[in-house]
């Protein structure tokens, strides 16, 4: 996953945010994730909009300190096809 790319939630995924973070659904694989962060929700939220997946982080007040452990877990979501990355 480069974190530079332009990222979206992808097509067939639905978003629930729940108290403890949200639920992500894939209507094409039928997974379920858990995002067990409001920060990642949040993060996951701003994807559509902003141009990359670090200034997705950097909109929603990440520290550039704190970005690794957030980077990574958009890694995991996009290794499960709940992210993609967006055309150009």
């Amino acid at each position: 996953m480069n974190p530079d790319s332009a990222w979206q939630v992808h097509p067939k995924v639905s978003v629930r945010p729940e108290s403890f973070g949200a639920l992500l659904y894939h209507f094409g694989t039928r997974k379920l994730s858990f995002l067990k962060d409001r920060t990642l929700l949040a993060i996951v939220e701003a994807l559509d909009e902003a141009p990359s997946a670090r200034a997705a982080c950097e909109a929603v007040g990440v520290s550039a300190a704190a970005q690794p452990t957030y980077l990574q877990a958009l890694e995991t979501l996009a290794a499960s096809d709940m992210i993609k990355e967006r055309a150009a």
